[in-house]
């Protein structure tokens, strides 16, 4: 049934046995027990504190760094997409400004923002294909930074409810790794960018997203970047060594414009995503000595 339902106090929507497909960048993925989209933050934090201190809980952006398994996610799965994506210049100076940011927000929409107010060092988020909350979830990056390099404090909240102003030197931040405390999400973020001192910004954003363009598959489904980069070396580079481009799973493929993508070309399930995955793993380490360690993260039961 999906059919909407609200709790009493709550102005968000409350599905059952909801299809995660939809809300996936690779648009696969099973049945979430609850689906909750939130109103607004206020909203959400009031969720929260409504549901069972054993609730399995899973808080999802715009899914595009993530496989949901064809099995589905138990509990309650809320989605903050659309939701939590206020966006607005909180102190502005000479120097700089501090944009906040809610996690709902999109990655590429706070690079333009700040763009747009003269500001420079967010444009590699424009090739980030997710939200802020995933962006500060993972330490999201390319073209040479990090998002933490530009965070001055996060406002985390708890499944109790319980909302938090924490400091970057209370994580333990390195590439694609957060550590953060069990059961905590990111409601928001406080982003420090510097003055610019013309239209190189603008110009520099035209550059990315033109460079994203040609070298990966924009418009197909995938999440993204399938794996971390090795040190002194990069995923795709010791995919394609190995002649995986294009090669296929069911209806997953490695793409033959960006190794370290996987494509759902073909009504492919999660399950030959995640076998595809395991493949390339095992052929670059059979090949080269190297492990890739996913930078996607796999949730949910398998079938």
């Amino acid at each position: 049934m999906n059919d909407t339902a609200q709790k009493s106090g709550l102005r968000g929507s409350l599905k059952q046995q909801e299809s995660l497909a939809r809300y996936t960048s690779w648009r696969v993925g099973g049945i979430a027990e609850k689906f909750y989209q939130p109103a607004d933050r206020e909203d959400f934090i009031e969720f929260l504190s409504t549901l069972p201190e054993d609730e399995p809980l899973f808080v999802m952006g715009m899914g595009s760094n993530i496989l949901v398994r064809d099995g589905g996610m138990k509990g309650t799965v809320i989605n903050l997409r659309n939701c939590l994506n206020r966006l607005e210049l909180a102190q502005d100076d000479q120097q700089g400004a501090l944009i906040y940011a809610e996690a709902g927000v999109n990655s590429s929409q706070l690079a333009r923002f700040a763009v747009k107010q003269g500001l420079c060092g967010s444009e590699f988020l424009v090739g980030i294909p997710g939200s802020i909350g995933g962006a500060l979830a993972m330490n999201a990056g390319c073209y040479g930074s990090e998002t933490w390099q530009y965070v001055e404090r996060v406002e985390m909240v708890n499944a109790k409810g319980q909302s938090t102003l924490r400091q970057p030197e209370e994580f333990d931040v390195s590439y694609r790794t957060v550590k953060f405390p069990a059961r905590e999400w990111f409601v928001a973020g406080w982003f420090r960018f510097t003055r610019n001192q013309g239209k190189a910004d603008r110009e520099r954003v035209r550059e990315l997203l033109n460079q994203r363009s040609e070298t990966q598959p924009i418009g197909s489904y995938s999440c993204g970047s399938v794996f971390r980069n090795p040190a002194g070396n990069y995923a795709a580079k010791l995919i394609e060594a190995c002649g995986l481009k294009g090669y296929r799973i069911g209806g997953a493929r490695v793409s033959d414009k960006h190794a370290n993508f996987i494509l759902n070309d073909a009504n492919a399930t999660a399950t030959d995503i995640e076998q595809l995955i395991e493949y390339v793993q095992a052929k670059v380490e059979e090949n080269t000595g190297v492990l890739l360690q996913r930078e996607v993260k796999i949730v949910g039961e398998s079938v």
